[in-house]
């Protein structure tokens, strides 16, 4: 009972456990992907890494100028724009200025004219009250001259 058992027991094992068939293959793959293919993968990469530190080398001073040089002309470019600005907002503040001071100048001319009419206004009533007090004086001299008159006849 124990044989069968035993057996059994390999019997299933070499069925259902199948570990050390699939370790097997995988040793053998990767020695064989090792020997085949390592020394190609590995001469690749280096051409490889060559390539890049040559291409490296030869384009980073080139690039370093042409964008010492993008930024120069960018900022120039900027200066240029920000002179123009500088441009638009004082001639909007002139504007602005103008705008201001012709009100100032309307409203001065407004004010004027009414200085004008309330001087014409005080010259009348100051003639007004001249002639009322010519008038009288006028008066007064004429009664002032018949009572003379009066005295020596």
């Amino acid at each position: 009972m124990e044989k069968i058992a035993k057996d059994v027991g390999d019997i299933q094992s070499r069925l259902l456990d199948h570990r050390p068939v699939i370790s097997a293959e995988i040793r053998f793959f990767v020695r064989e992907f090792e020997e085949k293919r390592g020394l190609r993968e590995s001469r690749l990469l280096e051409n490889l890494n060559k390539t890049v530190q040559e291409a490296n080398k030869q384009m980073l001073p080139t690039n370093l100028e042409e964008i010492s040089q993008k930024l120069s002309d960018i900022s120039k470019r900027l200066e240029a724009a920000n002179h123009m600005a500088k441009r638009v907002q004082q001639r909007e503040v002139e504007a602005q200025q103008n705008t201001q001071m012709e009100a100032n100048m309307d409203k001065l001319k407004e004010d004027w004219a009414e200085f004008l009419k309330e001087q014409q206004r005080l010259k009348e009533e100051v003639d007004e009250e001249h002639a009322k007090a010519v008038g009288e004086l006028s008066i007064r001299f004429n009664e002032k001259k018949k009572d003379l008159a009066q005295f020596s006849v």
